[in-house]
């Protein structure tokens, strides 16, 4: 992709222009922001339809085999030896942390919520989620040090969630990563990296390693605290005095 220089002079703009607009997308600047948009362009712009296309033909009895086999494999890759380590290395960080922010946009929004809402059954410090990009960039420009940015996304990388982590790299803010590269953009600067499997035929690649490891980071916080169950019975009882449940 074009230097700053050169894109100023194809777009008909100054370079200050384009670097403000790069830190409006909420990048530390021009490079940062091409360094995204080339992840995004080596991934192929049809990565989920050529997934798709592969179904074409197959019979239900051969996915369905193929969805479980590949899901067995991807749930033993969330619980590695290595996988295990960063497990419980980063429940210890954000049960240190002033303040916990959850990332998770598109297809990794349910992960990141689940995580963020179990969390806050037994965790005062985990932050609510935000809702749009524009609330995302918002949230984590109050990151800082002592607080932990915990971002999860795959290829397709979402830009959002890689700009929330390259803003709370900048900020001084612990970084935890739950994606598919360790060469990837979410890895770049992160402290702890979980890497689950992703295998399987249907169109996007499956989240069941990544759910699981979202469960592993909450039951491994909760058997290092001495505060949770107190936590957890407190909310239970809650709900049930509002009328949540039946």
């Amino acid at each position: 992709m074009n230097s700053v220089r050169s894109l100023a002079e194809r777009s008909g703009a100054n370079a200050n222009t384009v670097v403000r607009l790069s830190q409006a997308l909420g990048f530390a600047g021009y490079e940062a922001c091409r360094n995204a948009f080339q992840d995004a362009l080596r991934q192929g712009g049809e990565f989920y339809g050529k997934r798709a296309e592969e179904l074409s033909g197959r019979d239900s009895a051969s996915v369905l085999d193929a969805i479980r086999e590949a899901g067995h494999r991807n749930l033993e890759s969330a619980f590695t030896p290595e996988s295990r380590v960063a497990i419980d290395k980063a429940a210890r960080i954000m049960l240190e942390a002033r303040q916990v922010y959850v990332v998770g946009v598109r297809s990794c929004y349910a992960i990141a919520d689940y995580l963020g809402y179990t969390a806050r059954m037994a965790f005062d410090n985990f932050a609510p989620r935000a809702g749009t990009p524009g609330d995302i960039r918002d949230r984590i420009a109050l990151a800082g040090p002592g607080d932990v940015v915990l971002s999860i996304s795959f290829r397709h990388y979402s830009v959002e969630t890689i700009a929330a982590h390259d803003l709370a790299l900048r900020q001084g803010a612990r970084t935890v990563a739950i994606t598919d590269d360790p060469r990837g953009p979410l890895a770049r600067g992160a402290e702890v990296v979980m890497l689950p499997e992703m295998h399987g035929p249907q169109p996007l690649p499956s989240m069941i390693g990544a759910f699981a490891l979202a469960e592993a980071l909450v039951a491994s916080m909760v058997v290092q605290s001495d505060r949770a169950l107190g936590n957890i019975t407190r909310f239970e009882q809650r709900l049930h005095e509002a009328g949540a449940y039946l």
